[in-house]
């Protein structure tokens, strides 16, 4: 990974659930939605994300690229909206905006 980037593996979930137990299948049509995704990799000036941090994104800022097989994303750092990685108090996610 060169500069800022950074390498994420987008959560594919086929069907969502909603607060109300409601399945949300993967077809319907939704909003502007962010999408979070695992840290895959990142380059040497990434500062504030970590390889195996969770992250949220804008879907529409984002290169596809295809390795073994496997679609990964390709953003920039400052593309990241927020920043979810295991917080202190008994392995509990901390959402850090």
């Amino acid at each position: 990974m060169l500069h800022d980037r950074v390498l994420v593996q987008p959560d594919d979930a086929a069907e969502r659930k909603s607060s109300a137990g409601i399945l949300i299948p993967a077809t319907a049509a939704v909003g502007k939605r962010l999408t979070w995704a695992a840290v895959v990799a990142v380059g040497p000036h990434v500062r504030q994300v970590a390889t195996g941090d969770k992250v949220l994104f804008d879907p529409e800022d984002k290169a596809e690229v295809e390795l073994h097989g496997k679609g990964y994303t390709l953003l920039r750092e400052r593309d990241l909206h927020a920043v979810a990685a295991p917080g202190e108090d008994g392995g509990r996610t901390g959402l850090y905006l």
